[in-house]
């Protein structure tokens, strides 16, 4: 039996042997860091036993898929201490997600942050007795009556919506059993380092018909170091937060009367114009039309698109002149009814068509965070249409786009690709051709990507950048989506250098992603301080007291009519007051005016840092600001 590892290396077994015993077998320490096996590009259990030739991957808590499996095994011990604590709770779902796990429980009267310790304390002790953890099957029968038994009305109803041939996974720990896939670390000694972090309220199966369930969310590391370091991450995106500096420095605000739907306050409105601003200029830069579609079309646009059958729970829908309409939850129908409003030769290819499209999605309420998750926002699309000659060096000339946004505003990025959904359209055939091109346009870059299978657009595949801020937090953003299937629906045309009519092939790419989601990141990757050019307020000119409005009124109009977005303070505060406050409003620049700046013709500069310029003239001053502006400096 062959065993084919990462690196390309063979190991070779006369008999059946454990995932982790292979890895003790590459090294002890490597056998004692193994959280699971990647086996055939499937994630097992340690414990799976190989019985063929294969490819196997060792995973430790250092791999994504390594740490998901250790925290999933925490989330199961968070479990079997809340049975301990409260024998009457009802588990629900408890997965790892991106930062950590969770688990909905039903118990009556939900849990305070007080009941945290507790369940933390009993978990330490779960974790002491190094219970191991055993995988048996059921029948789908003989499963419901387990958990009828063990009185486990969710897990008996999650059983019942699978097939009735089904075989069903368990895992237990001791007295405590859960029903799950896995796979899980082989005991609960192995996991190190863990915290419960907070309660939320969940319904059950995300429906708000049904019943709310209490949400623990915890977190888990293989090292304590890590896990602090994670800790102070989240204390100072609490400090960042962007809801509460959006509500201090009036940039935009949400109301009741629109859940989900965000107000931009005026300071708000000179931010987003401004990043408008350079996105128009990048676009005209790069040789794309801009083109504007209506909020809402008819039904059978998108019956055509395929956005009716994958998408329709989450469109707005109106009747007029007794048809069925939708307000558009995306722009690319839009889009190709421009490009099919004309005939177009190769000579037209490629086509860049820009949109700043506001697009309207149905988010459910529990899931709406502030700018982050909205019904309502600006997509910066672009749809280009190309010949299948061209499609290399359109997505390259994307990639250099997006890579010019990311490192203006400091964001490292990573590249994943995602391939076919199990609720995709079109052919295996054109899927195939798609993904390989995307691939292979990777590899020639030489770029660093991971493949998430499944995980594509239902029209296409598609490559997306996941930015990394300033305190660690990764946000996905930009995509570039290949799409065989949009113009094959729609029936486009192109005519080719032979005379004959072809299929143009279309890529959909966003470079900032939803204008309001991207405000929000910014505002927690800069804590409300903006790089001078984008900030609403570039200049607060103080005057030490009364007796200098009116200089301070002259040194504001001469910034103003330089291009400087600037504010007089003119109360009757104290000038360390008045700068104070002017820090707390992360103003990058505050200009002191007293007797002697009004004598010389001058300004005292003072910067957000706390950093004393000392006297400059006012054409100085003016001059350094605009080529800080104009050169987008940090």
């Amino acid at each position: 039996m062959i065993v084919t590892l990462k690196n390309g290396s063979i190991k070779e077994y006369s008999s059946p042997i454990s995932v982790l015993d292979i890895a003790m077998d590459i090294s002890k320490d490597f056998g004692y860091m193994a959280t699971a096996g990647k086996l055939n590009g499937k994630v097992v259990d340690l414990r799976h036993v190989v019985d063929k030739d294969c490819s196997l991957n060792i995973l430790t808590a250092n791999d994504p898929e390594g740490l998901a499996v250790y925290r999933h095994t925490t989330a199961h011990i968070m479990a079997q201490a809340i049975k301990r604590l409260y024998f009457q709770a009802k588990l629900a779902i408890g997965p790892s997600i991106a930062n950590g796990f969770y688990y909905d429980i039903d118990i009556e009267g939900g849990f305070t942050l007080e009941d945290l310790g507790k369940i933390e304390a009993e978990m330490e002790k779960i974790i002491k007795e190094a219970i191991p953890l055993k995988r048996f099957i059921l029948t789908r029968d003989d499963a419901v009556i387990f958990m009828r038994e063990r009185k486990e009305p969710y897990k008996i109803e999650l059983i019942e919506d699978l097939p009735k041939e089904s075989e069903i996974s368990f895992y237990a720990q001791n007295e405590f059993v859960d029903l799950c896939a896995g796979p899980h670390l082989m005991n609960t000694k192995l996991v190190k380092a863990f915290k419960l972090i907070s309660l939320a309220g969940a319904y059950w199966r995300g429906n708000e018909h049904n019943k709310m369930l209490s949400r623990i969310y915890g977190t888990a590391f293989a090292k304590k170091s890590d896990l602090n370091a994670y800790l102070t991450m989240i204390e100072e995106a609490k400090k960042r937060d962007h809801r509460k500096l959006g509500k201090t420095l009036g940039l935009f605000m949400m109301n009741n009367d629109g859940p989900g739907f965000p107000f931009f306050l005026p300071k708000g409105m000179i931010l987003k114009n401004t990043l408008l601003n350079y996105w128009h200029e990048l676009h005209n830069r790069n040789g794309y039309q801009e083109i504007s579609t209506p909020l809402l079309l008819n039904k059978s646009l998108w019956e055509t698109s395929g956005h009716w059958d994958h998408y329709k729970d989450n469109m707005y829908t109106t009747m007029i002149d007794e048809q069925d309409y939708a307000i558009k939850p995306m722009n690319c129908p839009g889009g190709v009814l421009v490009y099919q409003s004309e005939v177009h030769s190769y000579r037209d290819l490629p086509l860049r068509l820009s949109e700043l499209g506001i697009v309207h999605r149905h988010e459910k309420s529990g899931q709406l965070h502030g700018l982050m998750r909205v019904r309502c926002f600006t997509q910066d699309d672009a749809h280009i249409f190309m010949s299948p000659d061209q499609i290399k060096n359109e997505i390259k000339d994307v990639i250099k786009l997006i890579d010019e946004v990311y490192n203006l505003f400091g964001f490292k990025y990573h590249v994943e690709l995602s391939t076919r959904p199990d609720n995709f359209m079109g052919s295996n055939e054109d899927w195939q051709m798609a993904t390989e091109a995307l691939r292979s346009l990777l590899n020639d870059l030489r770029m660093e990507y991971v493949v998430h299978e499944g995980d594509g657009a239902f029209y296409g595949p598609k490559i997306d950048f996941h930015l990394q801020d300033f305190i660690g937090r990764i946000w996905q953003c930009g995509t570039i989506q290949l799409d065989f299937q949009l113009p094959l629906r729609f029936q486009l045309e192109y005519t080719g250098a032979d005379g004959e009519k072809h299929r143009p092939i279309m890529i959909h790419r966003v470079a900032l992603g939803s204008i309001e989601r991207f405000i929000g990141i910014l505002i927690e990757h800069f804590a409300g301080a903006f790089p001078t050019w984008l900030a609403p307020v570039q200049v607060k000119v103080l005057p030490i007291s009364e007796k200098f409005l009116n200089y301070g009124a002259q040194i504001k109009k001469s910034l103003v009519d330089a291009g400087i977005r600037a504010e007089l303070d003119v109360r009757s505060e104290t000038i360390a007051y008045k700068i104070r406050e002017a820090q707390n409003q992360k103003i990058s620049y505050m200009l002191l005016v007293g007797a002697k700046e009004e004598e010389m013709g001058n300004v005292t500069v003072r910067t957000r840092l706390g950093g004393n310029q000392g006297q400059k003239s006012l054409e100085n001053f003016i001059e350094e600001i605009k080529s800080e502006i104009a050169e987008k400096r940090f």
